[in-house]
């Protein structure tokens, strides 16, 4: 495993037992509400902290992405290392005690994804990949589905949720879905979602409005896995575009097609 990968499985793993200790007394968590429907909690908080101890305690130079405490001050200095660090994601999931949320952390380097880990906490599921070298569950090589028929496949989104998203051209793309493939599944963590197009558990995934740490580990283990991920248009700027697609090679031309009018 390369080193900076290693440090990043450690990182995950010390957030994550923060978030296992909490899961056991959710009723006393302190949960504070960022925008309608978009929660952070106290254990939110705690994770990334102990994340960022981990990672700047081996790369004290290295710049810090993360959702909770935003950019570190080192971020626009010309900083070749970019860690993006989401401490859980599926954070309405968790409070309600609905196993499907994750920690996700991937290092950035000259803009590019190298390195990433995506912790399920719950299951005890490790996702990882190095650029250049394949995708991993539990070190176990990981390849996306061979589906290549969209009304074979299984199709993993999320809703919007936030104040002046556009709820009607949502449910308009959610027909045009549920009307093309197998079936359609809004588990609640982006980050977990890419995951599961990775080891084949969907076949495609889509969403609009996506931050970078919800989907940076995320995009490595579907590349390094042989899939394919963009805009909804089918280019590659979708890290901080937030409008993404992903899927097997086919299955993603597909889901761009059925898409594509709904490009930014």
């Amino acid at each position: 495993m390369h080193p900076m990968l290693n440090t990043a499985v450690k990182a995950a793993r010390r957030g994550a037992a923060i978030i296992n200790r909490a899961s056991f007394d959710l009723d006393r968590i302190k949960v504070t509400e960022k925008k309608p429907n978009d929660f952070v909690t106290e254990v939110d908080q705690a994770a990334e902290q102990a994340i960022i101890e981990v990672l700047k305690s081996a790369y004290p130079d290295h710049a810090i992405l993360a959702e909770e405490s935003g950019a570190s001050a080192n971020l626009h200095d010309e900083n070749d290392n970019v860690w993006i660090i989401d401490p859980l994601d599926g954070t309405t999931n968790f409070i309600h005690g609905f196993p499907q949320y994750c920690v996700s952390i991937a290092l950035q380097q000259r803009g590019q994804i190298t390195q990433a880990v995506v912790y399920d906490p719950t299951r005890n599921d490790l996702f990882t990949a190095t650029k250049g070298a394949g995708a991993y569950l539990n070190e176990k090589r990981i390849r996306v589905t061979k589906r290549d028929k969209i009304a074979d496949a299984l199709i993993g989104t999320g809703f919007p949720y936030r104040a002046g998203d556009n709820i009607d051209e949502y449910m308009k793309m959610f027909k045009i879905m549920t009307q093309s493939c197998a079936g359609l599944r809004r588990p609640g963590s982006a980050a977990l979602d890419l995951a599961y197009v990775a080891c084949g558990r969907l076949d495609g995934f889509f969403e609009k409005g996506l931050q970078p740490w919800d989907m940076a580990a995320g995009s490595l283990l579907i590349t390094e896995s042989g899939g394919i991920m963009g805009t909804f248009d089918g280019e590659s700027d979708y890290l901080y575009k937030g409008d993404v697609i992903a899927g097997t090679p086919k299955v993603f031309a597909q889901m761009v097609s059925l898409l594509s009018p709904y490009a930014k």
